[in-house]
Formats: structure tokens, sequence, C-alpha cells
């Protein structure tokens, strides 16, 4: 059973998606600090100091009584809170990582009708007699054993 697993482990569109797995952990750790450290500071500057890591509505209060500064303020408290900031910082990262696939998924479409265009060599040629398909390199129609003249 060990040999097997080894064997379908090892197969290379699981070794492929394990890779691509990997891969796309560490681009969506790369683009949520995209969001969080680059894109919306500047945003939250321009909004008036918003910082939307820490936008919250409090739903219920904790044992302490509010109002709470912060998210991690709010919950060391037991207050019930709903993170709509996190809420759009997430929907930003979303929004990035499909926006990268969709670029990634296009240019490979766009490499394979390259392709697709390029016309391979004829392997076949019609006989001149019974038009059937002979290979290129006959001499004679298996067909109707015709003499074909060659190309």
């Amino acid at each position: 059973m060990l040999r097997e697993f080894k064997e379908f482990a090892m197969r290379g569109n699981v070794l492929d998606m394990a890779v691509g797995i990997i891969i796309g952990a560490a681009f969506g750790t790369i683009v949520k600090s995209l969001v969080a450290d680059v894109i919306m500071p500047p945003i939250g500057l321009l909004l008036g100091n918003v910082d939307f890591s820490n936008l919250f509505i409090v739903l219920k209060s904790g044992a302490e009584a509010g109002p709470y500064a912060t998210i991690a303020a709010a919950n060391a408290a037991g207050a019930v809170t709903l993170n709509y900031g996190l809420f759009i910082n997430t929907i930003i990262n979303f929004l990035i990582v499909a926006f990268a696939i969709f670029m990634l998924i296009n240019n490979m479409s766009r490499l394979k009708k390259k392709e697709a265009a390029v016309p391979s060599a004829p392997t076949t040629k019609d006989c001149l007699y019974c038009y059937t398909a002979v290979p290129i390199k006959a001499v004679r129609c298996p067909h109707c054993t015709s003499e074909l003249k060659s190309a």
C-alpha cells in the first residue's frame, strides 16, 4: 500500500498540483500584505485617516464596557463585533487574486491559440483514383492498388 501511494504521489500531475497550491498560498500572502500594507493605508489617508483593519461595529458589549479603540481591545473584553473593515480588505485581496488568475489564464489561452494556429505538415495524401487517404510516402494505393505519382 505504501508503494502504491508513492506511485500516486510521484505522478506528474500530483506534483504539479502540489507546487501550484504552495505557490498559490505564497501568492495569497503577498497579496494580503500588498492590500494591508501598501494599498489600504493611502486609501485610508485620503478618507480622513481611516484604518480599514479597525473598522467594526460592536454588536454586544463584553465584560468591560466600550467604546473599544481596536478590534483586539473589543475581543479582549469579550465583545461581539462585526468586522466590516477586515471584510473590505478581504474583498480587495480576492479581486487582486482573481485579476491575476484571469491574466494568467488569458495569456495561457493566447499561447494555446498560437500553437493551434501553426499548421502541421500533412501526413497523408488522397489517391487520385479512389480518393482514399494514403500515407505521403506511399507509391501505391492500398485500397485500389493504383500507382501514385511521387509528391
